[in-house]
């Protein structure tokens, strides 16, 4: 998504984004046990060559991951972390 984030390994997705803006993420709509299913991310892992669309409420974060799409809700949530030519909609 056009940003750089440091994480620890071993943790959800879903704990990465709640850490980078724990403002906003923690009062998303997102029930953080794949029911909603707003927390859809589309992922490119390092030793694969498609991308995969998962939920960041089950998938644990890796090294070299990057988020090639996220859901609306999640970019709602970022819209201050994320780059200035994101598209955001309400």
């Amino acid at each position: 998504m056009g940003k750089s984030f440091r994480s620890r390994s071993g943790i959800r997705f879903c704990g990465v984004f709640s850490s980078i803006s724990p403002e906003t993420v923690p009062y998303g709509r997102f029930c953080w046990n794949q029911d909603c299913q707003y927390c859809r991310v589309t992922c490119q892992l390092p030793d694969e060559d498609e991308p995969h669309e998962m939920l960041s409420c089950k998938f644990i974060v890796m090294p070299g991951m990057e988020i090639t799409e996220m859901s609306q809700e999640l970019k709602w949530c970022l819209r201050a972390k994320l780059p200035a030519d994101a598209p955001v909609t309400s």
